[in-house]
């Protein structure tokens, strides 16, 4: 008699059979849910040869939270020929019948997120370590470059006045909390609309670009194998991307860098500064980063505004999650550090 389904064990005879109908022959699977995925489940599709992940929407989600799970394989579906760093898309599917909710199948990369720990492959060269945020500087170049348009994603452009926008959303989206008062907040937001720059042309964003949302090569040299977690992507201003991964940069000029336990670690000496980067980005990109400070402001300030979300519901009780206390000093930190920018010397603030 075979066991019950369970959430780690889940029942996957429908799966099967929608995998059999995708490659066209009839072979058994072997699922296993894995950890990460950010708010979506994520699990190990082996079958024969083929070794997948299956990318689900949380079975608890609204109707246009399931969506998002498709709409992201149809972004990657579109760059799939792209000279960009992705796990592959293989199919979707939007019959939550089949395994719970709507999911999509892609090609499963061999690596790993890098925190502040790196793979063991890499501990005898720590002097190399630095590589890993160059190439991911690089990465970041290449979906920036994507054709969006050609590639069929011209329904998802803004009209002008995309960043002015983004202020707005922001500003509501703190005021939804219901909690402290943030003047710093609210000081910084205007200082942003304030000075809006001269908007880039249009490009394929991220929109969560960081160290841990991409799979590293497990040996020498360190290098980004696959770009990860596409559920915020976007049509937008490539720079909000670059400067959201300067955010937990580990090396010089970050503010709030990823961190867990475990060995070996990252050598932070071979790290160049965000400076660096930023000169790297320009360089390879050819945009123009003359108004680069408003977009590190930016960023520490959605920063902060994010963070007070967690914090807020544990204020009032809502979150049980023990790390969210800490959300708030580290929300007043990142709005202290926009507000060093803000106030800084008049050359800075043009």
């Amino acid at each position: 008699m075979s066991a019950a389904p369970t959430p780690e064990a889940p029942d996957t005879t429908a799966l099967a059979a929608f995998c059999d109908g995708v490659v066209g022959d009839h072979l058994p699977i072997e699922v296993v849910r894995m950890r990460g995925g950010g708010s979506c489940e994520v699990f190990s599709v082996d079958r024969g040869d083929a070794r997948w992940v299956l990318r689900r929407a949380p079975r608890r989600a609204n109707t246009s939270r399931a969506h998002d799970v498709l709409r992201e394989f149809r972004i990657l579906d579109a760059i799939k020929d792209e000279p960009v760093r992705i796990a592959r898309p293989v199919a979707a599917c939007d019959d939550p019948d089949v395994f719970g909710s709507a999911f999509y199948l892609m090609e499963r990369i061999d690596g790993v997120p890098v925190r502040m720990n790196v793979p063991e492959g890499w501990a005898a060269a720590p002097e190399t370590h630095g590589q890993a945020t160059v190439d991911l500087c690089d990465a970041l170049v290449e979906i920036g470059a994507v054709d969006w348009q050609a590639c069929g994603l011209g329904d998802m452009g803004h009209e002008p006045g995309y960043l002015g926008r983004q202020i707005d959303r922001w500003l509501s989206q703190l005021a939804s909390y219901d909690g402290r008062e943030l003047p710093a907040a609210h000081e910084v937001g205007e200082w942003l609309r304030e000075r809006l720059p001269t908007e880039q042309p249009q490009a394929l964003c991220h929109g969560d670009y960081k160290l841990d949302n991409a799979l590293f090569s497990l040996d020498l040299p360190p290098r980004v194998l696959a770009v990860v977690d596409w559920e915020m992507a976007s049509i937008g201003d490539p720079l909000v991307d670059l400067c959201w991964m300067l955010v937990f940069h580990p090396g010089e000029g970050g503010l709030s860098p990823l961190g867990v336990s475990g060995e070996p670690r990252l050598d932070t000496s071979s790290v160049p500064s965000c400076d660096e980067i930023v000169a790297r980005y320009g360089e390879r990109s050819g945009r123009d980063l003359s108004a680069i400070d408003w977009y590190h402001v930016f960023a520490r300030w959605k920063l902060g505004i994010v963070l007070e979300g967690s914090f807020a519901k544990w204020q009032k009780g809502l979150s049980d999650n023990p790390m969210h206390e800490y959300f708030g000093p580290q929300t007043d930190k990142a709005l202290a550090n926009a507000l060093d920018i803000v106030r800084g010397p008049a050359e800075r603030r043009q």
